[in-house]
């Protein structure tokens, strides 16, 4: 027999290991012998108030096994003699466009600009160290776009785009922690991504997939508004039939090169503003009601926070706890900041972006000469604000909170995460009107919402520009491009995710479109 249950643990009852099972008992009023085990399907965190709780839904097994393997199958065939479909870009919707196209009996061919994720390392340590950005292989773009190094935060709101619990059985089939199956708000962590995301490669190539990494996609060709060919860099052509377009938020030159190409884009609506580093045990103080170090059984402390302003929203931005602030641009002669957390979430900081809602239609007048770009160049803007402020490298430009706020340069910055460096500069006259005075006032708020988060011990770091991307590639009902025929825009650079989670489920949708007809 199998009972499922919600159960209530105090901190002090979490130090029993058996506490689920006398719970368990205690709840269906029998003998905790007849437990044979107890399965966790859901855990979170209730610290509303001073006496925290853990939450617990559990499956429990009354004198039957407890299941050894998942529900969940994925078929996976051979697929080196198949028909193809080639999927540009190899972040999470290429990576599960892919492993989709091979459960259905079809050959990816993958092409990413970028390298795997052992070669990448290299890179990363050159943005830090030297403040050299390759433009091909960065924290953006290589095996596993963007999320590779970006922390693993696993949560989503797009429970209607497809199956999540999918989604994160298949990591798990990968190599992640099934501990994602249970949190609240689960994360896999930057360090532990990197084999995962090898794994993925490796079951694609198993099962006669292709991938080729450094492989820069720069013209269509088209032939009747029928996709008939891609172009690389080298200069040699790919006849194509069908190719899913999964190259990421920060694909610029793909905007362009639609653009040029008069193939339709739309502006879309975005976010930005600047990262904020607290001390981690600021953050687990306010939110654990606690006085020095927390417990042991607890996490770093996160947070989640919302303000309008002016009928504006300022919001917190994928948030890391006990992480470390990055570098984050693309290109050379701009400064672009992001946040990422070891699995442990072990870092003394905690880092947030905040941002404030960017509304194409009435916000950016001024650029209305770019057309669907508008926001693009507006983004470039502010990042080429933050190299120049910041000294010309990939040092960022910074300031304490509290100056911030009061409109003031800071004499010097606290300690900081990020690696290369920052440089005390006055933010809040080099951000734009609506950006930072929105910030100002959200920043006030959520001191309010949050005693002891306004202080002169954390540093806003700038900018955080790339949340989202600021254009939208149309597609229709058949997730095709309503003038490209054989063109799926997919993901994030889409405009379609906002996440891992929500890039891969769009991954799995773009593949089941593509091979329709096929």
């Amino acid at each position: 027999m199998i009972e499922e249950l919600q159960l209530r643990v105090t901190l002090k009852e979490e130090e029993r290991s058996d506490i689920l099972v006398i719970k368990s008992a205690q709840a269906l009023n029998i003998d905790k012998e007849d437990i044979t085990g107890v399965k966790v399907l859901r855990k979170s965190i209730d610290a509303r108030k001073a006496k925290i709780i853990f939450n617990y839904k559990v499956a429990v097994y009354i004198r039957e096994m407890l299941p050894k393997t998942s529900d969940y199958k994925f078929d996976y065939k051979d697929v080196s003699k198949a028909k193809f479909i080639h999927i540009i870009g190899f972040g999470p919707a290429g990576m599960y466009a892919a492993l989709r196209c091979i459960e259905l009996g079809f050959k990816p061919i993958v092409l990413e600009r970028g390298k795997n994720v052992q070669d990448r390392r290299r890179d990363l340590r050159a943005i830090n160290q030297d403040h050299f950005v390759n433009e091909d292989s960065n924290y953006c773009f290589g095996e596993g776009g963007a999320g590779t190094y970006s922390d693993g935060k696993l949560y989503t709101r797009s429970l209607k785009r497809g199956d999540v619990r999918r989604i994160f059985e298949n990591l798990v089939f990968h190599g992640a922690t099934d501990q994602i199956l249970v949190d609240a708000h689960p994360h896999i962590g930057t360090n532990k991504l990197p084999k995962v995301v090898q794994n993925i490669r490796e079951t694609i190539l198993k099962y006669g997939g292709e991938i080729h990494f450094e492989t820069r996609v720069t013209d269509f060709i088209i032939k009747n508004n029928k996709l008939q060919a891609i172009q690389l860099l080298n200069g040699e052509e790919i006849p194509v039939n069908r190719v899913i377009l999964a190259t990421g938020h920060s694909a610029r030159d793909i905007f362009y090169l639609l653009h040029k190409k008069e193939i339709a884009l739309e502006a879309k609506s975005f976010a930005m503003g600047v990262r904020v580093e607290h001390p981690q045990h600021i953050i687990d103080t306010i939110q654990y009601h606690c006085e020095g170090h927390r417990h042991e059984l607890l996490p770093a402390a996160s947070y989640s926070l919302v303000q309008q302003v002016n009928d504006r929203g300022v919001y917190s931005f994928c948030m890391c706890p006990g992480g470390f602030i990055v570098p984050a641009a693309t290109a050379n002669g701009e400064v672009v900041v992001n946040g990422m957390s070891p699995s442990k979430r072990n870092n003394l900081f905690a880092n947030s972006g905040i941002v404030v809602e960017i509304d194409v239609n009435r916000d950016l007048h001024k650029y209305e000469h770019f057309g669907a770009l508008k926001g693009l160049e507006y983004q470039k803007n502010l990042e080429r604000m933050a190299f120049t402020a910041g000294g010309r490298s990939q040092v960022a430009p910074a300031q304490r909170l509290t100056d911030f706020v009061e409109g003031k340069l800071s004499i010097d910055l606290n300690p900081s995460s990020y690696q290369p460096g920052l440089n005390s500069a006055p933010l809040h006259s080099l951000l734009p009107k609506l950006i930072g005075s929105s910030l100002r006032k959200g920043f006030q708020a959520f001191g309010q919402k949050m005693k002891g988060y306004y202080t002169a011990e954390a540093n806003i770091v700038g900018v955080e520009s790339r949340t989202s991307s600021p254009v939208c590639i149309p597609r229709n009902e058949r997730l095709e491009h309503p003038q490209i025929q054989g063109l799926f825009p997919c993901g994030e650079g889409g405009g379609y995710a906002g996440g891992i989670v929500s890039a891969a489920m769009d991954g799995e949708r773009c593949a089941e479109a593509a091979i329709v007809g096929l």
